[in-house]
């Protein structure tokens, strides 16, 4: 049996190295061949459009005669419901079983039929992973809203001290293209649209434009 596997962190601090060697051992184990393996760093809220390892697996698949893919749990696929359930059924179409090894499912059975019992389950695992993330972002906004609260409460001043001032020379640098374009005669409003840096700050840099 040919399979790829996929694997996917979502951000520069993580490691999908783990996914990789976990996956790579269980197909081993079970007598697979890992045809190629399909991992990168993105979000996995993203569109399937965006996330190249799913393109590049879905032509791969196109291309060659693979049974099936390996992912370590549902989530790998994508945290966006919608998009995660669109991999699986291009999967299903192209008779390809997908395997979830921490619930040991796969979408199609020996014979290459849909288990209607995996689908349900994952469509479920993928909504309450998105039920999970929605709680963790409401109480996150809440303990800030909270903090804020009770900051202006006891008269706590937010933000950067007001004598706080950057030096000319952070100025050039964090705003070079700014400059730049001061330099050749582009109005205020003109460089605001084109950077989407403040005109107020646009107005602090027309002594470097000199």
């Amino acid at each position: 049996m040919r399979v790829v596997i996929l694997a996917r962190v979502s951000t520069d601090k993580q490691l999908y190295e783990r996914q990789v060697v976990e996956l790579t051992d269980h197909c081993s184990k079970m007598g697979y061949d890992v045809a190629k393996i399909f991992a990168n760093r993105v979000s996995g809220t993203k569109k399937n459009e965006e996330r190249p390892e799913i393109m590049e697996m879905l032509q791969y698949i196109e291309q060659n005669n693979i049974d099936k893919v390996c992912v370590l749990e549902i989530s790998r696929l994508g945290r966006n419901t919608l998009e995660a359930l669109k991999v699986i059924e291009l999967l299903n179409e192209r008779k390809v079983c997908l395997y979830i090894k921490n619930y040991n499912l796969e979408t199609l059975d020996s014979e290459g039929n849909v288990n209607p019992i995996t689908s349900l389950i994952c469509t479920i695992l993928l909504e309450i992973g998105a039920m999970e993330r929605n709680t963790i972002k409401e109480r996150m906004a809440s303990g800030r809203d909270q903090y804020i609260a009770k900051c202006r409460k006891e008269g706590i001043k937010m933000g950067r001290p007001a004598t706080y001032r950057k030096s000319d020379d952070a100025m050039k640098e964090e705003y070079r293209k700014e400059i730049s374009l001061l330099k050749q005669g582009l109005s205020l409003r003109q460089i605001n649209g084109l950077t989407g840096t403040s005109i107020m700050t646009i107005r602090k840099l027309y002594k470097f434009a000199q």
